[in-house]
């Protein structure tokens, strides 16, 4: 582990609100990385793809620099027009329990 890795992981310790937005950060960048990835395996530009899916190239370069803000039915989209399957999975949060405990609270009925 370098020094980098390790301050975060510090910063991460200290900090529950650091740690969960590094996380959602974290992951908004890799399905930009991803994206762009696939587009390039492919053999695609931005150009090519944005037109496959009838829309511009800046939405395309948005996707892969920030994916944030993308929409299911666009990544559905760019994933037929690379010949891929868009999988989305949701998955029980092993190292947070306390807050699953917390969710189950605020559901469970009164």
């Amino acid at each position: 582990m370098d020094d980098l890795d390790k301050y975060i992981q510090q910063r991460k310790d200290r900090d529950p609100s650091f740690a969960e937005a590094y996380e959602s950060g974290y992951q908004e960048f890799l399905i930009g990385v991803l994206l762009k990835e696939a587009r390039q395996s492919a053999g695609v530009t931005q150009e090519e793809l944005a037109t496959a899916i009838h829309t511009k190239k800046s939405v395309i370069s948005r996707l892969e620099n920030r994916a944030s803000d993308a929409r299911v039915s666009t990544l559905r989209k760019v994933a037929q027009a690379l010949g891929k399957e868009l999988v989305i999975e949701l998955r029980d949060q092993v190292s947070k329990p306390k807050r699953r405990k917390a969710a189950r609270k605020k559901m469970a009925p009164a």
